[in-house]
């Protein structure tokens, strides 16, 4: 991997794989969701639909045709903290990404009447998560973690908010959040020497200066949010406190997140599916960003069984909270998340989104043999560390369904009164 300076300032991080014929491109931006405020929320994501509607020298359609024409893809997506834009294609049509990415990145045309369109699409997609309750419940769970804090905004935004902007106001966006101290470009794959003569072509010119904005990190708040809706199941997740991106706390978390409800031969997956048949989908995931985190369990059953489930899952965090993991489960999450890990990295779109969320994140690029070391050398201690962070406050939960009865009593400091003792 290498780290490499354009002539204006921008940084470009690469790694050659001359063993494959692909190669990934991505621009990443630091601006996402949290870096919105009541007024403009889902400008950031509103902003990526609009770079695919078209510049001075390509249409929309022109955008898709030649990507299309290559064989390649082109695609991009906007989380709570960073925006990317990316496409992989073989190694020899590298000169058309980055052109026509380029053209999207400094020349969309924000027309007035796509822009109508296009706020209409966004809609849709609000409307489809509101239709679909197990990505509704996690957006809830931000709400029941974070309150009014940025982390809790829905990256889509809101209906109301959507239909008042403007072309202007995605331009001033832009201007303010799209500068080069905010932006990385990311490449991977069967690379040459040319690479950094082409992004100086058409990246070379980019002069858009800023500072970062400063960030206020949340207050968790430990609070129950619960959504009225017509479902057959109700779709449940519970949360404690994690830990930020790129922490010392960050390869424990990771081992315990898959020995508690990662994968099939996680306690979760066993105890709630296999044994007890009371759930199809169970399972955790740890979500962090630059200065906190979350660590979530979700299920889907039957309104019935909602309570047994809730308990149960409570159950199972007491006991993690209490007795953490075993040394034999330690174990074989080393040699799980490294098998994984390694597994990941076989794409060049994954060593590519790698390394850029790390560089503009956290503003440093670890090897595959560094990462492995960390992961070998997380002990027993560290993951006590981490229990005493996780414990410390009470949970979070969130619900979509038709009854919030199951959950109305659900003491929240259960888990706070266990770990205390």
């Amino acid at each position: 991997m290498d780290k490499i300076t354009l002539s204006n300032g921008l940084r470009v991080v690469t790694e050659r794989i001359p063993t494959g014929r692909s190669v990934s491109f991505g621009i990443w931006v630091k601006t996402g969701s949290r870096h919105e405020n009541p007024l403009n929320n889902g400008i950031s994501h509103f902003i990526e639909h609009m770079l695919f509607k078209g510049t001075d020298r390509y249409s929309a359609k022109d955008i898709a045709e030649q990507f299309d024409a290559i064989g390649g893809n082109v695609n991009a997506f906007t989380s709570k903290e960073y925006t990317c834009f990316y496409a992989k294609v073989l190694d020899e049509h590298l000169p058309i990404a980055v052109d026509v990415l380029g053209e999207m990145f400094f020349r969309s045309r924000m027309d007035p009447e796509e822009l109508a369109k296009e706020k209409n699409v966004i809609l849709e997609e609000i409307a489809m998560c509101e239709d679909t309750p197990d990505d509704l419940v996690h957006e809830l769970m931000c709400e029941a973690a974070y309150g009014s804090h940025p982390l809790a905004y829905t990256i889509l935004g809101l209906k109301e908010r959507l239909l008042e902007m403007t072309p202007d106001d995605l331009r001033g966006y832009m201007k303010e959040q799209y500068t080069i101290e905010n932006t990385v470009i990311s490449v991977a794959g069967n690379i040459d020497d040319g690479l950094i003569p082409l992004l100086e072509q058409h990246f070379g010119a980019f002069t858009n200066h800023g500072t970062s904005a400063v960030l206020t990190a949340p207050e968790y708040q430990g609070e129950l949010v619960f959504r009225k809706k017509k479902t057959e199941q109700n779709h449940i997740c519970i949360s404690v406190p994690g830990v930020k991106s790129g922490g010392p706390l960050q390869y424990p978390m990771a081992l315990l997140n898959n020995a508690f409800g990662g994968g099939m031969s996680s306690r979760l997956f066993q105890e709630i599916r296999e044994k007890r048949g009371l759930a199809y989908s169970v399972f955790s995931y740890h979500s962090a960003q630059a200065d906190s985190g979350l660590f979530t369990v979700y299920a889907g059953t039957a309104p019935k069984q909602t309570k047994e489930v809730t308990e149960l899952i409570k159950e199972m965090l007491h006991d993690l909270a209490l007795n953490g993991l075993s040394e034999d489960e330690l174990r074989k999450g080393k040699e799980q998340l490294k098998g994984s890990l390694i597994l990941s990295l076989e794409s060049t779109s994954s060593r590519m989104n790698r390394m850029g969320k790390n560089e503009l994140m956290l503003g440093r690029l670890d090897s595959l043999d560094e990462m492995i070391a960390k992961i070998g050398a997380v002990t027993m201690d560290d993951m006590g560390a981490l229990l005493d962070e996780m414990f410390a406050q009470p949970l979070s939960l969130a619900m979509v369904g038709s009854t919030d009865k199951a959950i109305a009593n659900v003491r929240r400091d259960d888990l706070v009164v266990l770990r205390s003792n």
